[in-house]
């Protein structure tokens, strides 16, 4: 790809998010997110593949729908209301809109497009889809979480726990995997996101690091299949180890760092009195934890034909990744400061 068109695109990017982030006004922020939108496209086709061309067409239909309806939505709450403030949506407005947000965040039943997209473009940009770009239409979920259907959002976290289980239990494909992975963390993400915000951005940013560092580490293993990661040993023993700690972060056991925000969770669930919800939740996310364990045996316990003869990978030149150390470091120790973190998250 042309540098400039990526520096481009980059900021571009960069640009969006930021304009939605600092808006007080709808239109502003639908602008943010179409610019967002965009600028993904070109990094989204530049393989030059049709299967690139369908991931990015697929895409764009489903964003570009979204935001049809949020301009709709948007332009109808202020002939009703006479203001453009994100903050004063009435309340079957707030509705729509949270339904919106959310199937550009890709939450059930609005999530069959993010395993399709994932899986047609490179790792690169599937880690700024899975991360970067769930960072505005959160932004503006979070302004109207006080206004969102309670019932919805209880609703639409369980419905997105059981498809993350289910759809990625019988996956090969790393991208579909860390795709329906997305979209189980946002399930603990939205079930919170009325009852603390502060902790629904929490669990966001630790997502943002898992996810990063784990995308990371595929990216510099060159594994897009599970049976990829069965000889990742030979290309390089240390990072292998610090994918499967990322793994099992991920994973949200103990003592990782992905423990922290589900412990926070479970709690506050507890203390609202919504004791069957957390059963549930807790219930449909061993479904994702079976795939996360499948990968870990896979990428640990398992040896290709033929060991001995695939020594000459080791010469092999791998690709910098200069925050690949900080990252798994970040990913698999950060428990000890969950509680710091989150009392700097709140202020």
């Amino acid at each position: 790809m042309n540098p400039i068109m990526l520096l481009l695109s980059t900021l571009s990017l960069v640009a969006g998010t930021i304009t939605t982030l600092t808006s007080h006004h709808w239109i502003l922020a639908w602008i943010g997110l179409e610019i967002n939108t965009i600028a993904i496209m070109p990094l989204m086709v530049m393989n030059h593949h049709p299967r690139a061309i369908e991931a990015s067409t697929k895409y764009f239909l489903t964003q570009a729908s979204a935001s049809a309806l949020l301009l709709f939505s948007c332009t109808l709450n202020a002939w009703t209301t006479g203001q453009w403030t994100i903050t004063s949506p009435s309340n079957f407005i707030s509705l729509v809109l949270s339904l919106t947000l959310m199937t550009k965040m890709g939450l059930a039943p609005m999530h069959f497009w993010l395993p399709e997209v994932l899986q047609g473009i490179n790792l690169t940009t599937g880690l700024i889809i899975s991360t970067w770009q769930k960072i505005a239409p959160l932004t503006l979920l979070l302004q109207i979480s006080h206004l969102i259907n309670l019932d919805l959002t209880l609703l639409i976290a369980i419905m997105s726990s059981l498809a993350a289980g289910w759809g990625g239990m019988n996956q090969t494909q790393l991208r579909k995997i860390m795709a329906f992975s997305s979209i189980g963390h946002l399930a603990w993400t939205i079930i919170i996101i009325k009852f603390d915000s502060s902790m629904a951005l929490f669990n966001f940013l630790i997502y943002i690091i898992l996810s990063t560092a784990m995308f990371s580490s595929l990216i510099f293993l060159s594994a897009t299949k599970m049976s990829d990661l069965s000889s990742s040993t030979t290309k390089s023993p240390t990072i292998t180890s610090l994918t499967l700690l990322t793994l099992l972060s991920l994973a949200g056991l103990p003592p990782l760092t992905g423990f922290s925000p589900k412990l926070f969770i479970i709690l506050e669930l507890i203390k609202q009195n919504i004791f069957s919800l957390s059963a549930m939740i807790l219930l449909t996310s061993l479904l994702t934890l079976f795939f996360y364990l499948r990968l870990s045996y896979i990428l640990s316990l398992t040896l290709p034909p033929g060991m001995p003869h695939l020594s000459t990978v080791w010469r092999i030149p791998h690709p910098p990744m200069i925050l690949l150390a900080p990252l798994t470091t970040s990913a698999t120790l950060l428990l000890p400061l969950s509680t710091t973190l989150m009392l700097i998250i709140q202020v």
